[in-house]
């Protein structure tokens, strides 16, 4: 594999993260909309749209460090944002999915750091894009 290659590859493999979670996002946002319609109270369904809209946003978010990866693709701070971003739809856009479905509150504990994550992705992309 040359280095060209291995670049290319990081490029695909953010590329590939973010169309699944793209998937997953949209996946999601239909189940809550149809399957899950009459079961979550005004409050449980604007959690779950919360949650949807930060998993669609951050999922787009990675298409930004896949372009970047070819822009860049020495700059350690790209694959950093990446994961955090991956990290935050875990812990933001979960906690809230479970939130919204079991009504379990001390959920929102874990929702902050997936907040935090989602800042320390954005700036990371912003430091890499800074040269």
């Amino acid at each position: 594999m040359t280095p060209n290659d291995e670049h290319s590859e990081n490029t695909m493999i953010w590329i590939r993260f973010a169309s699944f979670l793209m998937l997953l996002g949209v996946v999601l946002g239909a189940f809550g909309a149809h399957a899950l319609k009459g079961t979550l109270s005004e409050d449980g369904k604007t959690v779950y749209q919360t949650a949807v809209l930060y998993h669609l946003v951050h999922g787009l978010g990675l298409f930004a460090v896949g372009w970047l990866a070819t822009l860049r693709p020495h700059e350690p701070l790209i694959d950093k944002a990446g994961w955090a971003f991956v990290l935050g739809i875990i812990l933001f856009s979960g906690s809230l999915y479970l939130l919204s479905v079991t009504g379990v509150k001390k959920l929102g504990i874990i929702t902050p750091f997936g907040g935090l994550a989602f800042l320390l992705g954005w700036l990371c992309l912003a430091l890499a894009a800074k040269g």
